[in-house]
């Protein structure tokens, strides 16, 4: 196969620059959302806005991972076509707000992500919702297992990055089924970041090598650990994950899927091969990016741009005329 026509059969380095419009216009459009009080309206917003821009994108893409069904929000569906139908055939990742309930409250590290990958690469979980993960950067391999108590996890991480187990940090989603494993975390010395919503920047941070936080554990949705995966996979960090099924009906429901539910899911049987894209646009501020901004007849965003086959992180910084986002109201 010549290079023009893999090129033409595989996502290429153009597609990111392409992709990051979609997530600028999902965070600007939730915008006037941000401490409403109505989550539902912003992710409408931001689901609108991310579709129209991907419309005009020359790829043939199939959403593998939709969002908004657990909340009867609106959503870009699983299955859904996107993109022109031109170009690379791709799975997707989307999230148009990462952090519904963040944006609604005003809170920070609200995001607007997407990930791609090539055609068939990229693990349907959608029938298990909920997925236990462990995240940590590379220096994880064959030191850390999502099947070993979190204390020992801790243990040998420290030990593999020369960190005190005073010094670790923890992510971790604030929730009640965690009590036990935040209690756990802190017996070992360790440390916690508790996040409030939006794990995906937890996972993003604990693989980032000039991050403050230094591993992200817990039970999270399915369809954001396997976005979170196509990240990890660029930022050459570790993740294993394991699906949570939350009751008898659902671990069926996923059994008739295709998908074994006490199987330890390895980041390559997340996301295969090493053609992975991750873009995400920051709503509200955050560690991992600044949130949107309107300065007088600007409007600025920042963005990540992840690539696993060139491993690279590159921020996009963009100014808007406030005017052309005016028009289209």
């Amino acid at each position: 196969m010549s290079n023009e026509a893999s090129l033409f059969h595989h996502p290429d380095r153009n597609l990111a620059l392409e992709l990051v419009r979609a997530t600028e216009a999902a965070a600007i459009r939730a915008v006037p959302w941000i401490g409403k009080g109505d989550k539902n309206a912003a992710d409408g917003a931001a689901v609108d806005a991310m579709r129209a821009f991907l419309a005009t994108v020359d790829f043939d893409g199939v959403i593998v991972i939709g969002e908004g069904e657990k909340d009867e929000a609106p959503m870009l569906f699983n299955g859904e076509r996107v993109g022109s139908g031109n170009g690379p055939a791709c799975d997707i990742a989307v999230d148009p707000i990462d952090g519904t309930s963040l944006t609604a409250a005003g809170r920070s590290h609200a995001l607007s992500v997407l990930a791609v990958s090539d055609r068939g690469t990229m693990l349907d979980a959608s029938s298990v919702f909920y997925m236990d993960k462990i995240v940590t950067g590379p220096a994880g391999r064959g030191v850390v297992d999502i099947r070993k108590p979190i204390g020992e996890n801790i243990r040998a991480y420290a030990a593999a990055i020369g960190k005190d187990v005073a010094d670790v940090r923890v992510a971790v989603l604030d929730r009640p089924r965690h009590e036990q494993l935040i209690a756990d975390i802190r017996a070992a010395g360790a440390g916690t970041r508790l996040i409030l919503d939006g794990d995906v920047a937890g996972g993003i941070n604990a693989a980032r090598h000039d991050s403050r936080i230094d591993m992200c554990v817990g039970i999270g949705g399915s369809p954001e650990g396997i976005t979170t995966a196509c990240a990890v996979k660029a930022l050459g960090g570790f993740m294993q994950g394991r699906l949570a099924p939350k009751d008898d009906e659902e671990r069926a429901r996923g059994a008739a899927a295709g998908l074994d539910v006490d199987a330890v899911l390895e980041l390559e049987d997340m996301v295969r091969g090493d053609n992975t894209f991750f873009v995400a646009t920051g709503v509200t501020d955050g560690a991992l990016v600044a949130g949107v901004k309107r300065e007088g007849d600007y409007i600025t965003t920042e963005s990540v741009v992840l690539r696993s086959k060139s491993g690279t992180l590159r921020r996009v910084q963009a100014e808007h005329l406030a005017s052309k986002w005016l028009d289209e109201d």
